[in-house]
């Protein structure tokens, strides 16, 4: 096992505004340079909504937070009136883009085919796809998560990924701002499988990095963090606060 350098990711989903996120970065920026951050060694990126993504690049000049996105569009530009492209959000000062959240597919219907074809778009303009997977209760209850998870695996993950531009996001869809978490050798399970994926159909899989996400909170981060193949979490309501997102991070060694 490849010992990887924890990332933290905070989805801040449909939240926020530009006060909003001037005073969280700052907080997030202060407490990083202070030493305030309770010994964060991992790497840390925000992802604001769409309309904050130019405010926010312009708030963390100077620190070493990264930039990202909750979701691009498969084209590079033209007649998509509501989409945004891959380019545009490198123009914003994006690194990374999150893909195929549970969200996404289920209120957009968005298939694993589709998440491919943003990432494929998002890693030709220069940005690291998050690819987001995840079973549901009921798929979860049939005893299908990692059959479930394979799929997603396999059909969401474009040919040409490489440790450089992926992230691979394992969310268990019920376990979702629910304040449930599987247990630890639930999530164990999951990110094996996961890594004997990567490792088989991904160039450098051995490398990159797989996020555990799902009401990850301070009181819960530091055991699913100590995990085998947990390489840091995707973080969604507790990423809102700048000490519950620290204090996540902290866990992360």
């Amino acid at each position: 096992m490849v010992k990887l350098r924890h990332l933290v990711a905070g989805n801040w989903k449909m939240n926020g505004s530009r006060s909003m996120a001037a005073a969280l970065i700052a907080e997030l920026k202060t407490q990083c340079l202070s030493g305030g951050g309770g010994g964060v060694s991992a790497d840390l990126l925000v992802c604001p909504p769409f309309p904050y993504l130019i405010h926010a690049s312009e708030f963390l000049m100077g620190s070493n937070i990264a930039l990202g996105a909750q979701d691009c569009a498969p084209q590079e530009s033209g007649a998509h009136t509501g989409d945004v492209s891959a380019a545009m959000l490198k123009d914003c000062g994006c690194s990374h883009v999150i893909l195929g959240h549970s969200e996404r597919r289920t209120d957009h219907g968005e298939s694993s085919a589709q998440v491919a074809a943003k990432a494929k778009a998002a890693q030709g303009a220069g940005l690291i796809a998050i690819v987001c997977v995840g079973e549901t209760d009921s798929q979860r209850d049939a005893g299908e998560t990692l059959k479930v998870v394979e799929s997603q695996i396999v059909n969401s993950i474009p040919a040409g990924s490489t440790t450089a531009n992926l992230v691979v996001a394992y969310e268990p869809v019920w376990a979702i701002g629910t304040g449930k978490t599987p247990t630890a050798g639930d999530v164990a399970a999951v990110h094996a499988q996961i890594r004997k994926l990567l490792v088989a159909g991904v160039k450098g899989g051995e490398a990159v990095r797989i996020l555990y996400g799902g009401s990850v909170k301070p009181s819960n981060a530091a055991e699913l963090m100590a995990v085998p193949e947990v390489n840091g979490a995707l973080v969604g309501g507790a990423s809102l606060k700048a000490a519950d997102f620290l204090g996540i991070a902290a866990a992360c060694g």
